[in-house]
């Protein structure tokens, strides 16, 4: 099970709460409410929609895994410049 950490907020007159730092690299937040009032907060990190075709294809996701792994691992091998390849 993951760490907890209870942290104390509280509203502003508005009802807002400020999250700060726990909010950092989160685009969202989903807010469950349970039966006996409590607020569950699910963080949501939002891609661009012209990225998502690559997080619901499993093949194409296992083989970016992979070739960060390989990146990480110096797995690489350099095949020069691209650049005569580019256009204007």
């Amino acid at each position: 099970m993951a760490d907890t950490t209870d942290i104390t907020v509280r509203p502003d007159a508005k009802g807002r709460i400020a999250l700060g730092k726990l909010a950092k690299n989160v685009s969202s937040f989903r807010v469950h409410i349970e039966a006996d009032g409590k607020l569950v907060l699910e963080p949501f990190a939002e891609v661009p929609m012209r990225e998502r075709w690559i997080y619901e294809n499993p093949e194409i996701s296992a083989s970016i895994d992979r070739g960060i792994a390989d990146a990480k691992a110096g797995r690489v091998v350099s095949r020069g410049s691209f650049k005569k390849y580019l256009t204007e």
